[in-house]
C-alpha cells in the first residue's frame, strides 16, 4: 500500500504513519541521557557554568540535582508553542535552609533577561512549581511589572492569601505571587514529606510526569495525566526553560519538547 493510500485508510483518531513520523521529527530531547549538552548552569553567588560542588550532574541516565545550592540549569535555546514533558522523582537528601521544609524545585518557562535577575538566582519567568503538596502551582517570577503576568480562572475564595485554579471561575490577572493548583490542601504546611488529601503527585521515590502545554498566550499543566492548572493569558510568551535547585535532591529521566 502506498503512503498516500495508507493515510486515506487510517482510522479516525489514530495518527497515520506520516503523522507519527512528523511527530517524531518535531520532538526534541532536551536531555540526551549522557550529559548536559544544550544547557548551562547558574548558581547563586557563583554565576554561570561554575559548579565545583557538582550540584548538577548526570548519573545512570538521569539528571541529578543535589539541591545543596540554589541555582538552575538553563536551556541555551528559547522555545515557544510547545509541549514540555518532564519525568521526575524526589531523592532523599535535603539541605539548609530547607532541610526540614517541603521538597522544592520548579520548571521556569518563558525565562527571559539576565541570569540571576530574580533573587540573584533565576531569570524572570513563569514558574510551574514542583513542591511537595503544590506541584502544578503557577508562580510569577518577575519584576512586578505588567511584562510578567498570569491570567487564570480561579475560585471565589482565596487559599491562605493565594488564588486557587477553578476552570469555571472568573479570571484574575496577577503580576506577582501564585495561583495554586485546584486540589492544593488548605492545610498545606511547608514541612518535609507533606502529603495532601487530594495530591496527584506520587510519593517520594516514585516517578511523576509533568506536561506543560504552551500554545500562544496559554499554558496548561498536567500532572500524571490530570489537568491541575491553566493560564489563559501569560506574559512573556516565549523564552528559555530552567530547572531549579532549591534545597532538595531531585532526579529527571526525561525532558523533551514537541513543537505545536
Amino acid at each position: 500500500m502506498s503512503a498516500t493510500m495508507e493515510n486515506v485508510f487510517a482510522w479516525d483518531g489514530e495518527p497515520s504513519a506520516s503523522e507519527k513520523k512528523n511527530k517524531q521529527k518535531a520532538e526534541v530531547q532536551l536531555f540526551n541521557g549522557r550529559n548536559l549538552d544544550g544547557w548551562y548552569t547558574f548558581i547563586k553567588g557563583k554565576g554561570k557554568n561554575n559548579d565545583p560542588d557538582k550540584v548538577f550532574t548526570v548519573q545512570n541516565g538521569m539528571i541529578r540535582i543535589s539541591g545543596e545550592e540554589f541555582g538552575c540549569i538553563t536551556t541555551i535555546d528559547e522555545f515557544e508553542n510547545y509541549k514540555l514533558v518532564v519525568e521526575f522523582k524526589w531523592g532523599d537528601l535535603t539541605y539548609s535552609p530547607r532541610a526540614d521544609k517541603a521538597r522544592d524545585s520548579g520548571l521556569l518557562l518563558h525565562s527571559v533577561g539576565e541570569d540571576g535577575a530574580s533573587s540573584q538566582t533565576w531569570m524572570y519567568s513563569i514558574e510551574c512549581q514542583i513542591i511537595e503538596g503544590g506541584t502544578g502551582d503557577f508562580i510569577v517570577v518577575g519584576d512586578g511589572s505588567k511584562n510578567f503576568s498570569l491570567t487564570c480562572p480561579v475560585a471565589a475564595e482565596k487559599q491562605e492569601g493565594s488564588y486557587l485554579f477553578q476552570p469555571s471561575g472568573n479570571t484574575v490577572t496577577i503580576n506577582n505571587g501564585r495561583i495554586n493548583w485546584f486540589g492544593r490542601d488548605p492545610e498545606w504546611k511547608d514541612t518535609k514529606g507533606f502529603r495532601g488529601a487530594k495530591d496527584i503527585e506520587k510519593p517520594v521515590g516514585k516517578w511523576n510526569k509533568i506536561e506543560c502545554i504552551v500554545k500562544g498566550k496559554e499554558i496548561s499543566i498536567f500532572l500524571n495525566g490530570t489537568l491541575v492548572n491553566q493560564a489563559v493569558d501569560v506574559l512573556p510568551q516565549k523564552g528559555r526553560i530552567q530547572i531549579q535547585s532549591e534545597g532538595a535532591e531531585i532526579f529527571f529521566k526525561r525532558v523533551s519538547v514537541n513543537s505545536l
